[in-house]
């Protein structure tokens, strides 16, 4: 298997090779790129945890295959490519909060400072939803935006209970879901090509993935069994 640096490097290259393909209206690129990059990082997880020896995280491997489903999903136009592609996501963000809250995410919310964070995504979720509300409800699609964006905004907070990475990672994976929303309730919209979704949903998976793998394993307690016999 490539090294961790050659798989990330595939990554970037393959990153901006779609972010070229959606800057200048390329279907053909896009079609290309997008299926590859979630790969592309679960490949580099399992390469950094048979490094040291241990097991990828099967969640957090999970969380990426259900992303790829999900991109592949939204490649397709209309109602139903966008609802199953957002399924597949909350699939994956599921998965995210089910491997932060195994890591201790919960314990670490409930103390200062990070106890603020759920509270501010939090309000800020709401403050969203309120904004775009008239707009998901004339596209009928309201109910299921806001299940997600509750989902969206878990992931978020339990991911900053590790380190600054990984919470900036599910901050941006929360900022790129916040554009496509605008977009679909017809608030707001960006200047420029349409990369900007692209570029912070890239950046904010390969940050969680690369925070994760880098995280510390926990200490492996000593049983009296497995103690050294003393001379």
């Amino acid at each position: 298997m490539p090294s961790r640096r050659a798989l990330l490097a595939a990554f970037a290259v393959v990153t901006a090779a779609n972010l070229l393909a959606n800057a200048t209206d390329s279907t053909t690129g896009v079609l290309l790129t997008k299926p590859l990059l979630m790969p592309l990082l679960a490949a580099y997880l399992w390469r950094a945890a048979t490094a040291r020896g241990a097991r990828p995280d099967r969640l957090v491997l999970a969380a990426l295959a259900f992303s790829t489903g999900g991109d592949v999903a939204l490649l397709g136009d209309g109602d139903a490519a966008f609802l199953a592609g957002m399924a597949l996501f909350l699939a994956a963000h599921v998965c995210y909060v089910a491997a932060f809250t195994r890591g201790g995410a919960a314990a670490a919310l409930r103390r200062p400072p990070l106890v603020a964070v759920p509270l501010g995504y939090a309000a800020l979720t709401a403050a969203a939803l309120a904004w775009m509300w008239p707009g998901l409800t004339d596209a009928g699609l309201a109910v299921p935006v806001a299940g997600y964006a509750v989902a969206l905004a878990t992931m978020a907070s339990t991911a900053a209970a590790h380190g600054w990475r990984v919470g900036l990672g599910g901050a941006l994976f929360l900022g790129s879901d916040l554009l496509i929303a605008t977009g679909v309730a017809e608030v707001a919209t960006l200047p420029g090509p349409p990369v900007w979704v692209m570029a912070t949903y890239a950046a904010g998976q390969a940050l969680i993935v690369t925070g994760w793998a880098a995280r510390r394993p926990a200490a492996t307690a000593v049983t009296p069994a497995a103690a050294p016999a003393t001379p």
